[in-house]
């Protein structure tokens, strides 16, 4: 869309703070916030309800030359899906990806890339009984108030099970980050209610204990504890909340912008996107208010920095450290226990809400939280090579730990 240009005549000052001007100098006007499209140059676009035919993205702006296969989808759509154990919903989805364009001879072509899961477990009926009900804590109500309408099979489109096809759009995201320059970025489940590692913090637990439970929690010891407390929830009826941290190792120094496009900023906005969160912390985040200056300020060596509070990243532009980014999740609202609650006629109703649901949403959360860090990531990576390509590698470079 052209800009829109105004020329401001007579009393100029007053002309211009009565007046919105979009553009000047050449300059268009800023896009607006899509509804359904997340990224700037990485742009990832969602479509599909949870009880739907299909679910699927869009992926435009993706780098060309990306090997890239059906298989390679596999692993971290596993990793977030449900019906594996006892712990989570029981609806067992294939999950299996179509790539429908954009890859030509197993690579990207630089085209936009559409990926397509269809939907095979699907079980409508159960959510015939709240059709007309508000369930508490969901979004029935607020869809309702938005729209006029609601799809009430599964939450429809605010169900978690759009979240799959963001996993699915950053695994793409993740081979482009790993190959170009080195990054990881992997997740672990840090709260759940009120139990906690014994080994906290990203750098003394074992990564290898989390891809081998179903919690992703670090410390190995704790999963028999977590099995019996999730096994007595469930035998309850209630649910409980939890807390997932991701870090991104080998993000270099520089990528975020200094305002409104602060990486820390942008980080904050796609775990907040996520179905549940209520809560999102880079680096030390709530903590820092107990703390003292001196304690909180990552004081720098020609060895490199001695403490990561500020979660690798300040001014809103990546330090070099890791960057560590907290998520809390909500209890899950959908309960067996009965709750009185409003119909869409405004009448006092008994709600009960049967079907298969996760006791925990944040048990699948850690590939979500991968996911949505590794988009932010890419197209950060994007922009800065786009405006900052010619700037190099700027001296001194501070190493990301002390001897690391």
């Amino acid at each position: 869309m052209p800009a829109r240009r105004r020329v401001i005549r007579g009393n100029g000052y007053r002309g211009a703070l009565d007046q919105w001007i979009p553009a000047f100098a050449g300059m268009t006007e800023p896009e607006s916030n899509e509804l359904n499209t997340f990224g700037h140059l990485f742009r990832v676009t969602t479509f599909g309800e949870s009880h739907g035919p299909a679910i699927g993205c869009v992926v435009d702006g993706c780098p060309p030359g990306i090997a890239i296969a059906p298989e390679d989808f596999a692993h971290d759509l596993s990793r977030r899906a449900t019906g594996k154990t006892r712990h989570t919903s029981a609806r067992h989805e294939a999950d299996e990806v179509e790539i429908l364009s954009g890859v030509y001879e197993g690579v990207t072509t630089g085209t936009p890339i559409a990926l397509l899961i269809r939907n095979t477990d699907q079980r409508s009926k159960d959510y015939a009984a709240i059709a007309a009900q508000f369930r508490p804590g969901h979004a029935d109500y607020t869809y309702w108030q938005k729209y006029g309408i609601r799809d009430p099979r599964g939450g429809g489109r605010s169900s978690a099970r759009e979240t799959t096809m963001r996993v699915a759009a950053a695994v793409i995201a993740k081979k482009w980050l790993a190959e170009r320059f080195g990054v990881t970025v992997r997740g672990y489940m840090s709260q759940i209610g009120e139990v906690v590692p014994s080994n906290s913090g990203p750098r003394s637990h074992d990564w290898n204990a989390v891809e081998a439970n179903p919690f992703f929690w670090p410390d190995a010891a704790q999963v028999p504890e977590l099995e019996a407390y999730m096994d007595a929830l469930r035998k309850s009826g209630d649910s409980v909340g939890a807390r997932v941290t991701v870090v991104a190792e080998g993000v270099p120094p520089g990528w975020g912008e200094p305002i409104y496009g602060k990486l820390d900023g942008e980080l904050a906005a796609a775990m907040m996107s996520i179905n549940a969160v209520k809560g999102v912390e880079i680096g030390d985040g709530f903590a820092s208010v107990a703390q003292k200056g001196t304690q909180h300020r990552d004081v720098m060596t020609p060895r490199g920095f001695l403490s990561n509070h500020a979660g690798g990243i300040l001014g809103g532009i990546s330090t070099g450290q890791q960057v560590v980014v907290s998520v809390a999740f909500k209890p899950t609202s959908s309960l067996r226990l009965p709750v009185e609650g409003v119909d869409v006629d405004g009448k006092v109703v008994d709600i009960v809400t049967t079907g298969r649901h996760d006791p925990c949403v944040g048990i699948r959360a850690t590939p979500i939280c991968e996911a949505m860090l590794a988009l932010v990531l890419i197209d950060q990576a994007l922009r800065h090579r786009a405006q900052c390509g010619d700037v190099g590698v700027v001296s001194p470079r501070i190493p990301p730990a002390a001897g690391g």
